[in-house]
């Protein structure tokens, strides 16, 4: 049993500065969980309390049926992955591998057995002679992530420990964490601040903003039902198109276009303000969409050709979003997405679509829209509104 549970966790260091705030996290046990936000939103500071190398100000951590709050690391029967390898090398990839088990005093027959069936499983088992230097950069992470998995843990806490690998290196190395975790189903919670890995990792992913938890949902529904404009501003590549808009009736309006509304629409027969967020994908060649669709026509200032798709970016003749929370989403991105325009404060669109329909840089063309798919912020408070919260509000009218 090696459930997780975090009950209204803080850490606050002797300088005031309060890293995590309240969070609240109950992990399943053999499930995957992924911590994703900004650099300095306190995801590593979680982790490393989970693990008792961090003291914890409020709050209590559970494992399996034990409170941990105040037990020391050794003694938490987790295993820690960090960034860097942390090999030994003065030692092979077998005395790496064994070093743990052999300060436990293990039985020499059972750490070899635990070696040689972990080296096997990570396809280390022609490489247990080497010693670190004359390893890879994959295989040195995977000797680490060996060196977790031969104590046999009750979960695994892993802290950015594909940062350090090239781009492809680190593709082939998040399908082998993936098979490994559906292999093992041991309770592993994984840190990152790239959103892709978080996507295609995590059984759940707990977004974290300012050390607050914003989100823990699954990829898809993190993606397709964004609680508040941070998550929606931060879950996505490239990201949610953000403007302020006007709902009327069945209508909402922004720069110069208005567009009909479904009748599903959580804000359909009202009048307010609201921010408009439209996912990228969500727009279609006019030509080849549903004719039912709205229709937007706009000049395009970029076309990225990347093969099976293009991204098509083109200004709106409205501001930009300017909320606290989209900004710190946007600081957050681990690319320059935006800064070309930097300059130009209007509102910055980007479209992805067939690439084998032709869109010309300085082009008119014209995007079809899936109206169904539109997102709503209360501008105010930057929180999703939902279909929810017009029938409390249908009901108490």
């Amino acid at each position: 049993m090696s459930r997780i549970e975090l009950d209204s966790v803080s850490k606050v260091y002797p300088n005031g500065v309060k890293a995590v705030n309240g969070v609240a996290l109950d992990i399943a046990d053999g499930e995957f969980v992924v911590l994703v936000g900004p650099s300095g939103c306190g995801k590593s500071t979680l982790l490393r309390m989970m693990a008792g190398l961090e003291e914890v100000t409020e709050g209590s951590i559970r494992i399996g049926d034990r409170d941990v709050t105040e037990v020391p690391p050794q003694k938490r029967d987790i295993a820690m992955v960090f960034q860097d390898y942390a090999l030994y090398p003065h030692m092979t990839v077998r005395e790496n591998l064994a070093y743990g088990l052999k300060l436990k005093k293990m039985p020499k027959a059972e750490w070899k057995r635990r070696v040689d069936e972990v080296a096997k499983t990570l396809g280390l088992d022609e490489l247990l002679d080497r010693k670190p230097r004359a390893l890879s950069g994959g295989q040195r992470q995977r000797v680490a992530m060996g060196r977790a998995i031969v104590r046999e843990p009750k979960a695994f806490l892993m802290d950015e420990p594909l940062s350090n690998l090239d781009a492809k290196l680190r593709v082939s190395m998040r399908a082998e964490l993936a098979r490994l975790h559906e292999r093992l189903g041991v309770t592993t919670v994984y840190v990152t601040h790239d959103q892709v890995e978080a996507m295609t990792l995590g059984q759940r992913v707990a977004v974290l903003r300012d050390g607050l938890l914003q989100q823990l949902d699954t990829p898809q529904n993190l993606f397709h039902h964004p609680q508040n404009l941070f998550v929606a501003a931060f879950i996505g590549s490239p990201s949610m198109n953000l403007v302020d808009a006007k709902i009327d009736g069945d209508s909402v309006s922004f720069a110069d276009f208005r567009l009909k509304l479904p009748p599903g629409s959580p804000v359909y027969g009202q009048e307010r303000r609201v921010t408009l967020g439209i996912r990228p994908t969500d727009f279609d060649h006019s030509a080849v969409a549903d004719p039912e669709l709205p229709r937007i026509r706009v000049r395009a200032d970029v076309v990225e050709d990347l093969g099976a798709e293009s991204h098509v970016v083109f200004p709106i003749d409205a501001p930009r979003v300017s909320a606290d929370a989209v900004l710190a989403a946007a600081d957050a991105a681990s690319d320059d997405e935006g800064k070309l325009f930097a300059d130009d404060q209007r509102a910055i669109f980007t479209a992805v679509v067939d690439a084998r329909r032709a869109v010309g840089v300085g082009s008119d063309v014209e995007f079809a829209v899936d109206h169904g798919r539109f997102h709503f912020f209360d501008p105010a408070t930057g929180q999703a509104l939902t279909a929810a919260d017009r029938e409390r509000d249908q009901v108490s009218a």
